[in-house]
């Protein structure tokens, strides 16, 4: 595969020659997101006012926590306000999945637009059904410990990638694809995450951190494409490493059979594009 600094300069090339420019239709995406985020805020807030708070002490202090509890289902958000917020979090992992694709089509050059975040809503119910899975998955996973928990997310995290660029596919198939793309490159990924850590942290700060994801959602977002484009591809080796095959096959007499099917979506040029380029 591509190396971590291969990827991060491709992308950040990405960004800055693709139309429209990524990080506009990023900042659509987190003005959306922000907006969620308030209205979910608005929906799930508990209006207790100091009298309010004054009798539930109250209740709690004198040992009634039936009240208590009651008393706070009184003053809770009703049903619909739960509904409603579980309607809005499905909207944005479909819009995401609409993102990935924009992002999909700026690494290959396919016409991105700003349409492309609401394309998802085509095979919604498929990403739908796929992050429930997931979660389901991984969450089982998890019960055995943390470690198998993030060994299993990592086996899926193509999935959606899958789905997106195939919608056709059914969200199993993605899953089962996913874990045989992934077979030998958690590890690889996991570093990739890792090398990312600094702008996790910096895009935490109060305030500071709306700017900071301003860049990092679609630098991360293009790196992560790119690399399931690497992977989808096999577009595995540099030049040096491509002629230490080539050097073997010359000294061994043997016959390298090489697939440059994808060699358009090598952008590196520590890539080959064709064995034919190595000498």
């Amino acid at each position: 595969m591509p190396d971590r600094s291969a990827l991060k300069r491709n992308a950040t090339e990405k960004i800055r020659t693709s139309n429209p420019r990524v990080i506009t239709v990023a900042l659509v995406y987190l003005l959306l997101s922000l907006l969620v985020n308030l209205l979910s805020s608005r929906l799930l807030s508990i209006n207790m006012t100091d009298a309010d708070a004054a009798r539930y002490l109250q209740y709690y202090a004198e040992g009634n926590y039936e009240y208590a509890l009651r008393y706070l289902d009184i003053i809770a958000p009703p049903a619909t306000s739960y509904f409603l917020d579980t309607l809005l979090t499905v909207v944005m992992s479909i819009v995401g999945a609409g993102f990935i694709l924009f992002l999909l089509n700026t690494a290959r050059g396919n016409a991105p637009c700003f349409g492309n975040l609401l394309d998802g809503f085509g095979f919604g119910l498929k990403v739908v059904i796929l992050n429930i899975l997931e979660a389901v998955f991984i969450g089982l996973w998890s019960m055995l410990l943390v470690f198998p928990g993030i060994i299993a997310y990592y086996r899926y995290s193509q999935a959606i990638y899958i789905l997106v660029d195939d919608p056709t596919k059914s969200p199993m198939q993605c899953i089962r694809e996913s874990k045989a793309m992934m077979a030998g490159h958690k590890g690889e990924l996991f570093a990739l995450d890792l090398s990312f850590l600094g702008w996790y942290l910096l895009s935490l700060v109060p305030m500071l951190g709306y700017a900071v994801r301003v860049w990092t959602v679609p630098y991360i977002g293009m790196t992560k494409t790119l690399y399931f484009e690497a992977l989808r591809s096999g577009a595995a080796y540099t030049r040096d490493q491509l002629k230490a095959w080539v050097d073997y096959a010359k000294k061994n007499n043997a016959v390298i059979l090489y697939d440059a099917a994808y060699e358009c979506f090598i952008t590196d040029p520590a890539l080959a594009r064709s064995i034919f380029e190595v000498e």
